[in-house]
């Protein structure tokens, strides 16, 4: 059981919450079979899970970065609800944790609009005290400033919150924020990849976390 001092807990989104992975993919390789064509498959772009657009893209082509990352949105936009699906127990596990009083937020790498798409998409956004994106910070994860911006807003300590994500973006900005951590074995990039980075959990499924805090 964790510590009894934890009432925050702060998500990721994507690849956490919700199921983009198969959007993100089809993303990128509709902007790379643009830009670069015939030199990326499916298991090539798993590596761009979770970074920001522009680290990944600036890498590719620092000269095209920022066109391929408006065709890279433009498709992932139109692509959004078709694509994108909830996974199994965050619902009801978002549920629990609010009726027993836990202050929720999330901290992603999306710009806020495509956030809110997902949210409204799966039904969860009315469980979240604040969601910060890419748009409110300068330095998105693994940099602490994301997580840091959350707990400010919810009145929040390091020491009362757990960062739950799929990344090790998650698991360091959490580390490097001094809060817990929580790694989440459905991962796209895998549990034991993820558990190199020595988190505090890791997530069989969302609804441990009733658990490790001790709401069930």
């Amino acid at each position: 059981m964790t510590d009894k001092r934890v009432n925050t807990i702060l998500f990721d989104l994507d690849g956490t919450l919700i199921n983009t992975n198969e959007l993100i993919i089809a993303s990128y390789l509709h902007t790379l079979d643009h830009y670069c064509p015939g030199r990326y498959q499916r298991e090539d772009v798993l590596p761009f899970i979770g970074p920001p657009l522009y680290e990944t893209f600036s890498g590719i082509n620092a000269a095209k970065c920022d066109e391929m990352i408006s065709m890279y949105r433009a498709f992932n936009h139109d692509m959004h609800d078709e694509l994108v699906t909830e996974y199994e127990t965050v619902y009801e596990t978002l549920d629990e944790l609010k009726k027993a009083g836990y202050k929720l937020g999330i901290v992603t790498t999306k710009l806020r609009d495509t956030v809110n798409m997902g949210l409204a998409l799966t039904g969860i956004g009315p469980f979240f005290e604040t969601v910060v994106t890419l748009d409110d910070v300068k330095n998105p994860k693994p940099d602490p400033e994301p997580v840091r911006l959350a707990l400010r807003q919810l009145a929040s300590e390091p020491s009362e919150a757990i960062m739950v994500g799929d990344n090790y973006h998650d698991v360091l900005a959490g580390k490097n924020a001094g809060t817990k951590t929580a790694g989440v074995a459905w991962t796209i990039k895998g549990a034991k990849e993820l558990a190199r980075h020595e988190p505090d959990y890791m997530l069989e499924k969302m609804s441990d976390l009733l658990q490790i805090t001790g709401v069930k």
